[in-house]
């Protein structure tokens, strides 16, 4: 198969002084690509500054015969982000939505700065940026967007309220500009990778963190960005080596008379019916769900 080439494309990748973003970067300019390699140079906790991370891998990059140019600005401005890019290189066409920190504790212990914190880098920040750059890939009618999610916003996490909030309202964003982004050549894919950072080494044995290395996360990211693919709105599981696509799955439910009220003894005693995952159904979009709902309005 030939080779899944960049040129003449400007990626931008956030969060990429260490890392996933890191990894990104590096094979994104390997691949021919103008690469923007923003960092904050924050720790994993979104504290401090530094222009050393991002500076590094664009020494790398150039190092190697790639062009790349560094930007330290937090994701929650992202306009400026997007500029370092037009300013550069003129145009963009894919951004990677990877920049991220943790404040984990448990909800009790939770205080409103380690929700805002969090919610700022991940979903503003995914937001800033990749609004800020909508209007120039819908001119261009070309676009390819990854937005980065976690098991812990798909199945929740001791410890990860916040964090988990942030990471399925990414995928949530990342579906609708999927829909709205179709007509104008726009692909939006969401990722859920594992893989050894700043982030994961709060929460896995270092044995563990030797094995998951984000090399084997850049490749779904390539894939996902290239011209040739065109699939839009999935969310994918990736790390270790092993890649596999989520969608939704539901019951098929009962459907109660509209003719009458509704109780809630009634949903009691149908409720093994309801839970029932046998046979069950995979709405492939909104519309779809809604309509399998609506037809029970027939049930009177």
């Amino acid at each position: 198969m030939a080779e899944l080439r960049f040129d003449d494309r400007v990626v931008v990748v956030t969060g990429a002084g260490n890392g996933l973003g890191k990894s990104h970067a590096l094979e994104f300019a390997r691949r021919g690509a103008r690469v923007v390699v923003n960092d904050l140079g924050g720790s994993a906790f979104g504290e401090g500054a530094s222009k050393t991370a991002a500076d590094d891998v664009v020494d790398e990059i150039t190092a190697a015969g790639g062009e790349a140019v560094a930007n330290h600005d937090s994701v929650t401005y992202g306009d400026r982000i997007i500029e370092c890019a037009l300013d550069n290189f003129g145009r963009v066409d894919v951004v990677i939505n990877n920049a991220g920190i943790l404040r984990d504790k448990s909800f009790h212990n939770m205080t409103e700065e380690d929700w805002d914190l969090v919610y700022n880098v991940h979903v503003k920040g995914a937001f800033k940026v990749s609004h800020a750059a909508w209007p120039h890939l819908r001119e261009q009618e070309y676009g390819r967007l990854i937005f980065t999610a976690s098991a812990a916003g798909i199945y929740g996490n001791f410890g990860q309220a916040n964090y988990a909030m942030a990471k399925l309202g990414l995928h949530g964003l990342a579906q609708t500009l999927a829909i709205e982004g179709a007509k104008k050549n726009i692909v939006v894919n969401t990722i859920a990778p594992i893989a050894g950072s700043r982030l994961t080494a709060t929460i896995l044995p270092e044995p563990v963190l030797e094995q998951l290395k984000p090399e084997f996360v850049t490749p779904l990211v390539v894939k996902l960005c290239h011209d040739s693919h065109q699939d839009s709105g999935g969310l994918y599981e990736i790390g270790a080596g092993w890649v596999g696509k989520l969608r939704w799955e539901r019951t098929r439910g009962h459907g109660f008379s509209t003719a009458s009220t509704l109780s809630a003894e009634q949903i009691a005693s149908h409720w093994a019916e309801i839970t029932d995952f046998t046979d069950a159904d995979h709405p492939a979009g909104g519309q779809q769900a809604l309509m399998s709902i609506l037809a029970n309005l027939q049930n009177r």
